[in-house]
């Protein structure tokens, strides 16, 4: 049996049982190896940008007797898989900005999935802005703690009528009844945390906050000792509402601070 790390065990279990998965990024195939052998996916195809990790995965693969059940393929992003190939698309473990550009460029298969499970390494906010934005709809979330990171992870599928193109004058899409400009201040806070991770007060997410929290407490304390000046009375206003937010955030688990 394979073994693979909390984060993506995590990632894993994000994925619908008896579904055709598509690992973008697989590097060594643990993921859908490991699904394999828990026998919740009948089928997989594993795909990764570089020859090296492709043929790790293949390797793996082949010593775990799985080659007859998971494919694989060098493959720039999605560029290698067709519309409806696949039923589950897993893009996890690097950067915010790469994610974004391998749906943006993968339009079409991505939105064809009925899944797709994300674990972006970074720009949590800009890839949360953009999935609303562009039609997808937020289903799970989950958050890990190994290793001394936090991992945020989330499961979305695309819904044509929630593509921004597709909302009315009042900034309404199809069976939504609050307009955005009332839900302003709690849709910023999903961008910036999750909304799906505030809701469940997720125990990962409260230890994320209390340690952003003291970052910028340390950082507010450290610019008041710096000479006066226009650019440190910026980033002071940047940091007061940083700490503004996350103390929005913290309320949802009773943790305003005095």
């Amino acid at each position: 049996m394979v073994k693979i790390s909390n984060r993506l065990m995590t990632v894993a279990s994000l994925i619908s049982e008896g579904n055709v998965l598509a690992d973008v990024g697989t590097d060594h195939g643990y993921v859908p190896i490991y699904l394999m052998e828990q026998g919740k996916i009948p089928h997989a195809i594993a795909m990764d940008i570089n020859a090296g990790p492709l043929e790790r995965a293949k390797e793996h693969i082949a010593g775990c007797g799985m080659g007859d059940y998971i494919e694989t393929r060098l493959s720039d992003g999605l560029e290698a898989l067709q519309a409806g190939e696949a039923e589950s698309v897993l893009i996890a473990g690097m950067g915010g900005g790469l994610v974004i550009h391998i749906l943006e460029a993968g339009e079409a298969v991505a939105r064809s999935a009925r899944e797709l499970v994300l674990q972006p390494q970074s720009e949590l906010e800009r890839v949360r802005i953009f999935l609303e934005k562009n039609g997808y709809v937020t289903d799970a979330e989950d958050m890990v703690f190994e290793d001394g990171k936090f991992y945020p992870m989330m499961r979305v599928h695309y819904e044509p009528e929630n593509a921004a193109g597709q909302r009315d004058n009042a900034g309404l899409s199809k069976g939504q009844k609050t307009p955005v400009s009332e839900r302003g201040e709690e849709r910023q806070l999903g961008y910036l945390y999750g909304a799906g991770l505030l809701e469940q007060r997720h125990p990962v997410l409260l230890a994320y906050l209390k340690k952003e929290r003291n970052t910028y407490q340390s950082i507010y304390e450290n610019l008041k000792k710096q000479p006066a000046g226009e650019h440190i009375e910026k980033r002071q206003r940047e940091i007061e509402n940083a700490l503004a937010q996350n103390e929005k955030a913290l309320a949802y688990y009773g943790e305003i601070q005095p």
